[in-house]
């Protein structure tokens, strides 16, 4: 697939198929990323593949964990900040909200449907795969999580390139003790990001949801 096809085809996939991804494809897709550039070549990521028993395990683990209201660990504390009301990026993500749930019928009160659309987004929205991100403690955050934007953007693409659809997701990483003890991901490991990733549910009305972008004249100043 040529680049510029796979950057304009690339969207966030909440509905897969029940098909898993055959762990060659999967490790092509890491091959191909790791190419990313990276802060003086540091290279400061690591991925934990979650797939088969120890996703389900993950998956039903993160869910008991949203049903029991216990609050997420203190170190994920950032996960839950959301952008500052009145400003464009608020709107942005209550924009996208209201698309996504539109597409699947989740009325403003049905509170039992928004609950179990947050659940999906705990299972990973069901996709077969996982790939926890995550960075060494002791590199400088800043280097981490902008060289992880770059490779998490090659991973995405990649996934096009193969047939497969991604989510980016912090809900995949919220719980993070629970993420630690069935991972096996030590402390000294600052997690980064969840991406589900799997073969795209064609009919799942929430892929139908093509988030828009702004004008590139309203987000761009030409110094000449």
């Amino acid at each position: 697939m040529e680049l510029q096809a796979a950057i304009k085809e690339r969207k966030s996939v909440r509905g897969y198929l029940d098909k898993p991804v055959p762990k060659e494809v999967l490790k092509q897709i890491l091959e191909i990323s790791v190419r990313a550039p990276s802060t003086k070549n540091t290279q400061p990521w690591q991925f934990y593949v979650v797939t088969g028993a120890t996703l389900a395990q993950l998956k039903k683990a993160n869910e008991d964990r949203f049903t029991s209201s216990e609050a997420p660990p203190e170190e994920m504390a950032h996960t839950l900040i959301e952008p500052e009301k009145g400003t464009v990026y608020r709107d942005r993500q209550v924009d996208i909200g209201i698309r996504l749930f539109k597409a699947m019928d989740i009325g403003r009160e049905d509170k039992d449907k928004r609950i179990d659309w947050m659940k999906r987004g705990f299972r990973y929205f069901d996709a077969p795969a996982a790939i926890i991100l995550v960075g060494d403690k002791s590199s400088p955050i800043e280097w981490t999580y902008l060289d992880a934007g770059l490779v998490i953007q090659n991973i995405c693409l990649a996934a096009v390139d193969f047939g497969l659809g991604t989510c980016i997701e912090n809900q995949g990483i919220m719980y993070s003790d629970v993420l630690r003890d069935i991972v096996k991901i030590p402390d000294d490991k600052r997690l980064v990001v969840a991406i589900a990733i799997g073969y795209p549910d064609e009919g799942f009305p929430a892929n139908k949801v093509i988030s828009p972008r702004e004008k590139v004249e309203d987000v761009v100043t030409w110094c000449q």
